[in-house]
């Protein structure tokens, strides 16, 4: 049993992206990953010129930052000796990043956590900042992680096939007790990570095979793309002049830059997305506070009939994999 457990687990995440067409463009290497302790890169961020990745669970508390005009890592920050399960990164502004210690396969912990640290092209131990964060309602496993250009404010989005959503940490973190997520809009089913656009105005999260773009905070989703086939993609970083970035996990793997389709860009663009704040009225407007939706959200019916589907699919392969061989019946 425990054997087709395995197996269905495996399969999952494979099965959700066979929805998504086969990608147009497979991406252009940039470089690859030299440095042979980057085995699970499961979060990714570009800045002050360097990629930064982090092991999945399993590893010590480590980011390492890449020098991408060689693949060689140029530095090791070290913050943890034994995470919980980290999953995540995301920018925290020049010279640090956010660590998300925030996967939870079980649904079991009572809270997840975030660390601003410091990285670079030095080798360094840094314990940095913690910040207990908690979901409303049951725990939730979790694998993206992302801050807002501009005001800093940190999102998580949860992986689900169902009741997938985008969660808003507070404006403000307290390190001396737990700070509550709340509940903005339903996301891309089986998330394994996402990033904002420079504009603030757009985020993009993506699955093991397919990414979605939408519009922020309204979460209207503006247009979706197949993205390149890989071991076991994971990650995705957007930099600061907008260009998209994946990776996979494995050894040496590549990171890969990725064209948003131009009919994507265009609407992304359109004067019809313009935020009211860009009017010309000069006087300043009270802030704006995030929608907040009902803990139960409302899906669409393709997703209800995909994740039936995918349920069936999973009941059989339990089926199969704990089935007697009629070649060799028990005794």
């Amino acid at each position: 049993m425990k054997e087709g457990l395995a197996v269905g687990a495996v399969a999952l995440p494979f099965l959700l992206g066979a929805a998504a067409a086969p990608p147009d463009d497979q991406g252009r290497e940039v470089f690859r990953f030299e440095d042979p302790a980057i085995v699970e890169a499961s979060g990714l961020v570009v800045q002050d010129g360097l990629f930064l990745t982090t092991n999945d669970s399993g590893d010590t508390g480590r980011v390492f930052a890449v020098d991408p005009d060689t693949g060689r890592t140029a530095g090791v920050t070290t913050w943890a000796s034994q995470p919980e399960d980290v999953e995540a990164l995301a920018p925290a502004g020049a010279g640090e990043v956010w660590v998300g210690d925030i996967g939870d396969n079980l649904e079991e912990r009572q809270s997840i956590r975030v660390t601003r640290v410091p990285v670079g092209a030095v080798d360094r131990e840094a314990s940095g900042t913690s910040y207990e964060l908690v979901f409303p309602g049951p725990a939730r496993d979790a694998e993206t992680l992302l801050s807002q250009p501009g005001t800093g404010r940190l999102f998580v989005a949860s992986k689900e096939i169902f009741g997938a959503a985008l969660f808003a940490a507070p404006g403000e973190l307290s390190p001396d007790h737990p700070n509550r997520l709340r509940r903005i809009g339903p996301t891309l089913t089986f998330a394994t990570d996402g990033a904002f656009f420079p504009d603030g105005r757009h985020l993009v999260v993506r699955n093991y095979q397919q990414a979605v773009v939408y519009t922020f905070p309204g979460l209207e989703q503006v247009g979706s793309l197949a993205l390149p086939d890989q071991r076991q993609g994971e990650a995705i970083a957007v930099s600061s002049d907008a260009r998209v970035f994946v990776t996979s996990e494995g050894r040496h793997q590549a990171v890969l830059e990725v064209r948003l389709p131009p009919t994507l860009r265009e609407r992304m663009t359109s004067p019809s997305e313009q935020p009211e704040a860009n009017t010309s009225t000069p006087a300043p407007k009270p802030r704006r506070e995030l929608p907040e939706q009902a803990a139960q959200p409302g899906r669409d019916p393709w997703q209800w009939a995909l994740g039936a589907g995918l349920f069936l699919v999973a009941v059989l392969v339990l089926v199969l994999a704990v089935r007697p061989s009629a070649r060799h019946p028990r005794r």
